[in-house]
C-alpha cells in the first residue's frame, strides 16, 4: 500500500505539478496585465464594501471562509516543513508563488462568480459548476466534484487534525486520540448548522487569530530587528543557489516552495472558488479581487511571519532528500520538521516556561480547525453538485459523519502519512482544475475589461453577461429578468 501510495504522490507532485501551476500563473498574470498590481486598491477595498443577503454572504465573510481554508498548518508546519527540506530559499519561491498565484485566484474565483447558481436559498458555485456551465457537460463537472469530495472529506482533514493533536501533545502532553475527539465534536457542532454558520464562525476567528499570531511574530522582529537585511539576504541568496551551503539545493528550494506555497495560499487548488461563489456581489470581479488579496494576506503576512520567527531564531534543521539524507544545519537536533520548529522559535524568543509550544499549539489548534471548517463547506458544495432533493440531504449528512472519522483518523496516525494522503487530495483537485483554468479563463478577461471600463466610467459597477456576450451564466441572467 506504501509503495501505491508514495507512486501516486510522486506522479501528482513531479515536476510537470511543480513547474506548470507557475507557468499557468505566469500566463494569467499577462493575459490580466497584472491584475494582482493594477487593482491593488479594489483587492483590498472591495473586502468591506459587499453586503450579505439571504442567499449570499458579504464579501468579508466569504474571504474569512477562503481564509480560513488558506491560513491552516501551511501556514506553520508547512512554512517549516519548507525550510526544513528547501533551506531558506524556498521562502522566495512561496512568494513567488503567492504572487502569481494571485491571478490564478482573481481567474478561478471569478468564474466561480459567473457561474454559481441559488439552490435552495443558497449560493452554490465552484470548479465543478463552472466546469459543467462553461463546458454544457455536466459529466466534466462531476469529475472534480467526485475529486474534491474525496480530497475534502477524507484526505485532507487529516493533515489538520494530525497538526492539531502533534502541537497539543508537544505543548500540553495531551493524548492524540483526546485532541482528535475535542476538535471532532466543535467541528461537528458548527457545521451542522450549515454555510451561514460556517461564515459567522469564520468572521470571528480567522482576523482573531491572524491578528494574534502576527502580533507575536511582529514582537519577534522588533526584538531582532537588526538582523532583518541579513535574513532577507539569506533568503535570496539560498533561492538562487548563491548561500555556499545551500548551493546544491536549488531545485529542492524551488519545489519545496512551490509545494508548500500552493498547499498555504491554495491558488489554483480549486478550494478559494466555493467560498467566492457564496459571496453577494454585483459583479464577479469584485469577488475575484477580494480573493487574490487572501492570497496575498495568507502568504506575505502569515506564511513570512512563521519564516522570520524560525530564521531569526535559528530554531531549524535542513536535510537533504525530503528528510532522509544528510543535514546541511542541524540547528535542533532531535526534532522533526514541522509545527515544532515554530514551537521551538517562540520558545527562544519568550523563554517564559514554554510560552512558545503553548502559544503555538493553541494559534495552531484555531488555524487548523477553521480550515477543516472550510474543508466540509467545499464537500458540501459539491454534494449539492451532484445532488438533489431527498438524495442531497443524505449525502450531505454522510459526508458530515465522513468528515469527522477523518478528522479523528489524522489525529491518531503518524505526521508522514498523514501529510502524504493530504498532499495526494491536493494533488487531485489541482490537475483537474488548473487544466480547466487554461481553457475557461476567456469570461474572466472580458468580466475584467467590462469592470474597467465601469469603473473608468464612473460607476459602481453591475454585471451583464447577455450583453458581454457569456453564455449559461444562468444566475445573472435570471437576475437581470427581476
Amino acid at each position: 500500500m506504501k509503495t501505491i501510495i508514495d507512486a501516486v504522490y510522486n506522479f501528482l507532485w513531479g515536476p510537470w505539478m511543480i513547474y506548470g501551476i507557475l507557468l499557468v500563473g505566469l500566463v494569467f498574470t499577462i493575459l490580466t496585465k497584472g491584475v494582482q498590481v493594477r487593482f491593488l486598491k479594489d483587492m483590498f477595498g472591495q473586502i468591506f464594501h459587499g453586503k450579505k443577503s439571504d442567499a449570499g454572504v458579504s464579501s468579508f465573510q466569504a474571504m474569512s471562509m477562503a481564509l480560513s481554508g488558506r491560513i491552516g498548518t501551511g501556514n506553520i508546519a508547512g512554512t517549516a516543513t519548507a525550510i526544513a527540506f528547501g533551506g531558506p530559499g524556498a521562502i522566495f519561491w512561496m512568494w513567488v508563488t503567492a504572487f502569481i498565484g494571485a491571478a490564478t485566484a482573481y481567474v478561478e474565483s471569478t468564474l466561480a462568480q459567473i457561474y454559481k447558481e441559488e439552490k435552495n436559498g443558497q449560493y452554490r458555485g465552484g470548479p465543478a459548476y463552472y466546469i459543467h456551465h462553461f463546458t454544457g457537460k455536466r459529466w466534466l463537472g462531476m469529475i472534480f466534484a467526485i475529486a474534491a469530495l474525496i480530497a475534502m472529506s477524507v484526505l485532507q482533514p487529516t493533515v489538520q487534525s494530525n497538526a492539531i493533536a502533534d502541537a497539543m501533545k508537544t505543548a500540553f502532553n495531551i493524548p492524540h486520540w483526546v485532541s482528535g475527539l475535542v476538535v471532532c465534536l466543535v467541528l461537528g457542532t458548527i457545521i451542522v448548522g450549515g454555510v451561514k454558520r460556517i461564515a459567522n464562525a469564520a468572521s470571528v476567528i480567522v482576523p482573531f487569530m491572524a491578528i494574534g499570531y502576527i502580533l507575536v511574530a511582529a514582537i519577534i522582529i522588533i526584538i531582532n530587528i537588526n538582523q532583518v537585511p541579513a535574513i532577507f539576504g539569506l533568503i535570496f541568496r539560498s533561492a538562487f543557489g548563491a548561500e555556499q551551503i545551500f548551493s546544491g539545493i536549488l531545485g529542492a528550494a524551488i519545489a519545496w516552495g512551490v509545494k508548500r506555497g500552493i498547499y498555504a495560499n491554495e491558488a489554483g487548488q480549486g478550494t478559494g472558488p466555493h467560498s467566492s461563489a457564496a459571496a453577494e456581489v454585483s459583479h464577479p470581479v469584485k469577488q475575484g479581487l477580494v480573493q487574490a488579496a487572501s492570497v496575498y494576506l495568507d502568504t506575505f503576512l502569515v506564511c513570512t511571519a512563521t519564516a522570520f520567527m524560525i530564521l531569526f531564531t535559528g530554531m531549524y534543521n535542513v536535510q537533504l532528500d525530503n528528510g532522509k539524507g544528510k543535514f546541511l544545519v542541524e540547528n535542533i537536533p532531535g526534532i522533526d520538521a514541522g509545527t515544532a520548529y515554530t514551537q521551538a522559535a517562540v520558545d527562544a524568543a519568550f523563554p517564559i516556561g514554554g510560552f512558545g509550544a503553548a502559544f503555538v499549539a493553541i494559534a495552531l489548534f484555531f488555524f487548523a480547525f477553521t480550515t477543516t471548517m472550510a474543508y466540509y463547506y467545499i464537500a458540501e458544495t459539491n454534494v449539492s453538485y451532484i445532488f438533489d432533493g431527498k438524495k442531497q440531504k443524505i449525502g450531505i449528512r454522510f459526508v458530515q459523519i465522513l468528515i469527522i472519522l477523518a478528522t479523528y483518523f489524522g489525529a491518531v496516525k503518524t505526521s508522514e502519512s498523514a501529510w502524504t494522503l493530504g498532499d495526494i487530495g491536493l494533488g487531485i483537485m489541482v490537475w483537474v482544475n488548473v487544466i480547466s483554468l487554461v481553457f475557461l479563463v476567456k469570461p474572466t478577461l472580458i468580466a475584467l475589461k467590462d469592470y474597467e471600463q465601469q469603473k473608468k466610467a464612473g460607476k459602481d459597477p453591475e454585471f451583464d453577461p447577455v450583453k458581454l456576450g457569456i453564455k449559461n451564466a444562468t444566475f445573472w441572467e435570471e437576475r437581470l429578468k427581476k
